[in-house]
């Protein structure tokens, strides 16, 4: 199995404008778009440092840039709804408020924006849901726009209420060897509903938040930053860590060292998954990741993806 070329890679934005500051994010664009890469994906709560003054402060980053060298080629996402960036459930996914965001959206960005994304929704109301993908199918209808889900609490109440209007979604969903939403996506994959309306299935987190093989974490480290516990993820490392031996001496290829390395595998050799959303901390990291996704079309790494798929289900 080899990973196929057709799969898209989107930029991700989470920590622009917190651990990732506008130089090194100018930085990231420069290079992202001079590998031949234009996804991006953007949110309205991001980043998600729990600093109200510094919300949609990302995509204020993305919007200056575009601005400043003239674009009109990029493939922009953006998600809505969430109204802090403080993880709060709190939303407004109100028809109006999504027909008033695409406007201002499509203002900002210009031909750039491509989709519009449902975001963080804890939603039990299966009418209310139905409202708003109306107003989705309109903005698909009328501008073209892609819709999308991200972080959807129920997946199946969605499910039945765009069965009227048949919506082609892009789908977000976590996906790393230590946590996958992939399954609770399950309904969207039926056959049935792929050939009326085919979805596209993005992953994201691949490498569980910016956890290490080995450490120790600098001292803004996306991993600390986010709170995480080192000592908590040791034992499933420590697994990881036993099997790179058998993965880097059996056969003649470039070696697996990273977390970046397997959550480009244990995602990207997934056939369920049409692209990934990653997200850096460094230029460096973003050409080393790209690196190393070219070696998935090259190179045979079957067995590294049966083992983590034996460890992850």
């Amino acid at each position: 199995m080899i990973a196929p070329d057709n799969k898209s890679l989107v930029l991700g934005t989470a920590q622009w404008g917190w651990t990732v500051d506008r130089k090194n994010a100018f930085l990231q664009l420069d290079a992202w778009l001079a590998s031949g890469h234009q996804c991006l994906d953007l949110a309205t709560n991001y980043p998600i440092n729990k600093i109200p003054g510094d919300f949609r402060k990302s995509e204020k980053i993305v919007q200056e840039y575009i601005q400043t060298h003239g674009l009109t080629h990029l493939d922009v996402t953006i998600k809505i709804g969430s109204q802090d960036n403080m993880r709060s459930p709190d939303n407004n996914l109100e028809p109006s408020f999504i027909l008033m965001m695409a406007m201002e959206y499509r203002r900002l960005f210009g031909d750039n924006l491509k989709g519009i994304m449902i975001h963080w929704d804890n939603r039990e109301d299966q009418q209310a849901i139905a409202k708003s993908l109306e107003a989705m199918a309109s903005l698909q209808e009328t501008d073209g726009i892609r819709p999308g889900l991200s972080g959807i609490r129920r997946p199946d109440l969605y499910l039945n209420a765009s069965c009227e209007s048949a919506l082609s979604f892009d789908i977000q969903f976590k996906h790393n060897i230590l946590q996958s939403d992939l399954k609770r996506y399950a309904p969207f994959f039926s056959t049935e509903k792929q050939e009326k309306a085919p979805h596209r299935f993005f992953a994201y987190g691949l490498n569980a938040g910016g956890i290490k093989l080995e450490g120790p974490y600098p001292a803004g480290s996306t991993f600390l930053a986010r709170a995480g516990d080192p000592d908590k993820v040791a034992p499933f490392l420590n697994q990881i860590r036993e099997l790179l031996p058998k993965w880097n001496t059996a056969f003649v290829r470039p070696p697996v060292r990273t977390m970046t390395h397997i959550g480009l595998l244990h995602a990207g050799l997934n056939p369920a998954i049409d692209g990934l959303v990653l997200g850096f901390s460094t230029v460096a990291q973003l050409r080393e990741t790209l690196d190393f996704w070219r070696n998935l079309s090259t190179f045979e790494y079957d067995d590294v993806f049966a083992d983590l798929q034996k460890r992850t289900q």
